[in-house]
């Protein structure tokens, strides 16, 4: 199939002084990250990578992915209020996974005390890839849900209009007006600013809990700056703030420095790195703390992998969402096979195929942050040294989806310039909020897409990997 940007490949002068505008566009446009020798000053910083060129989006998958997203909130939402589902599912992964055991026991400490919390927000984001490997046509299929810290919310606000430049320099100007508005930061801040409403206390603050390491504070900054704009105090504190400077009253009501806090937004605590035993004890204070957490650990159980295989389990969903059938429909068209590796005939079984055949599947084990899954012989070595073990249980297998590769610049500092065969991530972001039993607000929020050379099986923007992109829809 014939890319929008054919002829524009082939002028290797015009695509060079092209790269030189987008990169100068990226820094006027605020499209941002530290260094990475300083992560934590802002007096040098580069551009995120991002691509010279939009990739080409089919319109009727980027649809498909946003009229789903409202459905992924309502069942997220649904399993983070359903004890015994999250107990069921995650009961073999705790034995053998430690981190997931530690959120987990958190979990049950909250629930047995009783919840203080009584206003729930959700920021979550879905990712998908479109399956070009069947005969059929292309298919949008689910990678994975993210529930906590989902980022580039700030940043993907902006790379549309570095793109819009780049394409009128390169002389396509009604190509560069067909780019979609896309504000996600917008969407991020209008769920926190009304769950900091609902929680009922105008001098309260919105706490971002940040890591050691905050190269990518600018992403942030779009989200915070937003909420400043409709005079809502942000303030960002690490978890040895939290163990070090914080406190619950009578009421459970969370203090900070001497300051109330509203809602906790989680940009950290996603990894087990992220945790001391000091970071666990401060984890433990701000949930069992009356504010509104983004995500409750419920939440952020709900999005683990061993939960995304369980779903696509006959009967699973409608268990979760009684009545809504249409929902459901929408939400399993984009479910990719997903096996469980539990120990019994069913995980031997699966075990054995991915073993003879590598290249059809992908390992995943119950981590975020990309850069974790195994493809090919490592997924293979991984498989044979532990199908007899326990430890099988903490991974889960999928079956591998194909996407077309299409050729693309990917501008990173310092890098040189050059074509790569690239295939591209869709994220649709969700944001919700809950007030006791109602749903008050459950929206689309704008999207994120990433852009990686195929040679690079796994990870995100973050990790070095992927880079930001512009949907161009075809």
């Amino acid at each position: 199939m014939a890319g929008p940007w054919d002829v524009v490949l082939r002028d290797e002068a015009a695509l060079k002084q092209a790269a030189v505008v987008a990169v100068d566009a990226a820094l006027l446009e605020g499209v941002l990250m530290r260094t990475d020798a300083e992560p934590n000053a802002s007096e040098v910083v580069s551009y995120a990578p991002f691509t010279l060129l939009p990739s080409a989006v089919p319109r009727a998958l980027f649809e498909q992915a946003y009229a789903v997203q409202r459905d992924f909130n309502l069942l997220v939402d649904a399993i983070s209020r359903d004890k015994e589902f999250l107990e069921r599912t995650l009961a073999s992964t705790i034995k053998v996974d430690d981190f997931t055991a530690r959120l987990f026991r958190i979990h049950q400490q909250v629930l047995e005390e009783g919840l203080a919390q009584s206003v729930f927000l959700g920021i979550n984001r879905s990712d998908y890839m479109f399956d070009c490997g069947a005969a059929s046509p292309p298919a949008l299929k689910q990678i994975e849900i993210n529930t906590i810290a989902a980022s580039f919310g700030g940043l993907a606000s902006r790379t549309a209009a570095v793109h819009g430049r780049v394409l009128r320099v390169l002389g396509k100007p009604e190509e560069a007006a067909r780019l979609l508005p896309n504000d996600p930061a917008h969407g991020l801040a209008m769920g926190i600013a009304k769950a900091w409403e609902l929680y009922g206390s105008p001098s309260a603050v919105v706490m971002f809990l940040v890591e050691e390491a905050q190269r990518n504070i600018f992403d942030q900054r779009c989200v915070e700056n937003k909420l400043w704009d409709r005079n809502i105090r942000v303030i960002r504190r690490r978890f040895r703030d939290v163990y070090e400077q914080g406190s619950l009253d009578g009421s459970r009501r969370l203090y900070v420095d001497g300051q109330e806090v509203a809602v906790v937004y989680y940009r950290e605590g996603y990894v087990p790195s992220n945790y001391s035993q000091q970071n666990w004890e401060a984890r433990l204070l701000l949930e069992r703390s009356r504010a509104v957490k983004c995500p409750d650990i419920a939440t952020q159980l709900a999005g683990t992998k061993k939960v995304q295989q369980e779903l696509s389990r006959p009967g699973m969903l409608e268990k979760l969402l009684p009545g809504h059938t249409e929902a459901v429909k929408r939400i399993r068209a984009t479910f990719a096979g997903l096996y469980s590796l539990d120990l019994g005939e069913e995980g031997d079984q699966i075990a054995a195929t991915a073993i003879a055949s590598p290249e059809r599947f992908v390992l995943k084990p119950q981590r975020e942050g990309g850069g974790n899954n195994l493809y090919g012989e490592e997924l293979r070595q991984v498989l044979e040294r532990i199908k007899g073990s326990p430890e099988r249980t903490s991974y889960i297998l999928m079956d591998k989806i194909e996407p077309q590769p299409a050729v693309n610049y990917l501008l990173r500092a310092r890098s040189p310039l050059k074509a790569s065969k690239c295939i591209s991530e869709l994220g649709i972001f969700g944001v919700y909020v809950r007030q006791g039993t109602e749903l008050v607000l459950n929206e689309a929020a704008g999207h994120l897409l990433r852009t990686k050379a195929v040679e690079h099986a796994d990870g995100g923007v973050a990790a070095g990997v992927a880079v930001l992109d512009t949907p161009y829809l075809v």
